[in-house]
């Protein structure tokens, strides 16, 4: 049976100049470690070509070290899977972190499969929403698969990995799955760039965000959101959104990438570049929260608040950003009233 939940009279976060921002985080993973769709991001896709054992297990040695690394400078803790914690174990955990951190609604885009994610949603439907996902979308049964994740299961949107397709984003076969989601109206969520934690994948002939603008053009309709402002890519991500006016972006991630640009790049020329182009109505908040003991990751939110604020942004664009786009993408109408 879902948890019964008592609503918190106000899930909002205090915007420090007087007002609120109710947060709608568009970009959560439940039970990443043992997902098929998310659990290899770290690298273990790859193995070495000779099959040296020795060598691999250096080079997982080696992964992990920086992976540990990155959580030291961050302050966060290392993951600590549970064996013995069940899912609705792990859905109450978020929904503690969720009333912790002021968090009004929470956007999953992966968890062991569609139906899972839909068990998860129906635990506590007024906080939490899912995505569909899909691990090739030339598939004869994609289509069919996406429209019942949809119509059947409740789920609000479809979250890919493009550089883990077995194809390329731009693939003609993957038009059915293109009109189910226009048909629907859902937004999909699309990875680009590189791809996971440490010795993850770093380039592949379908990372680009690029191919993208002949589906976008095609299908007017469907809101494209690329995450952590297209990683690497970022260059292509705005010209593709000058190029199709249905191309967003989101914001999640410690967007810590940027240290690995050749040139300076900062969360602030992220936001600003954005702001100044593209637009408020087309940035959207998420945290990219994912794991166990860090639980919700409000640094991230902290620390994009406080850009936003130092730019100067208007309470509206504050509101739009951390909660109304998303609430208008997912189709929840009641959200800026304060009800999911």
């Amino acid at each position: 049976m879902p948890r019964e939940i008592t609503p918190r009279q106000d899930h909002r976060c205090d915007s420090r100049r007087g007002g609120t921002v109710s947060v709608l985080d568009f970009h959560l993973h439940f039970r990443i470690e043992q997902d098929p769709a998310t659990r290899d991001l770290s690298g273990g896709q790859f193995s070495c070509a000779d099959h040296d054992e020795q060598a691999q297990r250096r080079r997982t040695e080696q992964v992990a070290e920086q992976s540990r690394r990155w959580r030291r400078a961050w302050d966060f803790p290392d993951p600590q899977p549970d064996p013995d914690r069940t899912w609705q174990d792990e859905a109450d955990l978020w929904l503690a972190e969720l009333d912790q951190h002021g968090i009004a609604h929470a956007v999953f885009v992966t968890g062991c499969g569609d139906e899972q994610v839909a068990e998860l949603v129906q635990r506590a439907p007024d906080r939490f929403s899912g995505m569909a996902n899909l691990r090739d979308l030339t598939a004869p049964d994609a289509a069919e698969k996406l429209a019942r994740a949809i119509d059947e299961h409740g789920l609000r949107g479809l979250k890919l990995f493009a550089p883990l397709l077995p194809h390329r984003i731009d693939d003609p076969a993957a038009d059915p799955v293109w009109r189910v989601a226009a048909d629907r109206g859902i937004p999909v969520l699309i990875h680009f760039g590189h791809c996971g934690s440490s010795g993850g994948v770093a380039h592949n002939a379908h990372i680009e965000p690029a191919w993208l603008e002949p589906v976008a053009k095609r299908f007017p309709g469907i809101p494209f959101v690329i995450p952590h402002f297209g990683v690497q890519h970022v260059q292509q991500v705005l010209f593709l959104c000058w190029a199709c006016p249905n191309v967003l972006v989101d914001t999640s991630g410690s967007n810590q990438w940027v240290r690995w640009m050749p040139y300076k790049l900062t969360l602030e020329d992220l936001f600003r570049r954005c702001y100044e182009t593209i637009g408020p109505e087309r940035i959207v908040f998420g945290s990219d929260s994912s794991w166990f003991p860090r639980g919700y990751c409000y640094r991230y939110l902290a620390d994009q608040l406080r850009v936003c604020h130092e730019m100067g942004m208007p309470e509206a664009d504050l509101r739009a950003i951390f909660g109304g786009n998303a609430a208008r993408l997912l189709g929840i109408p009641d959200f800026a009233r304060g009800t999911t």
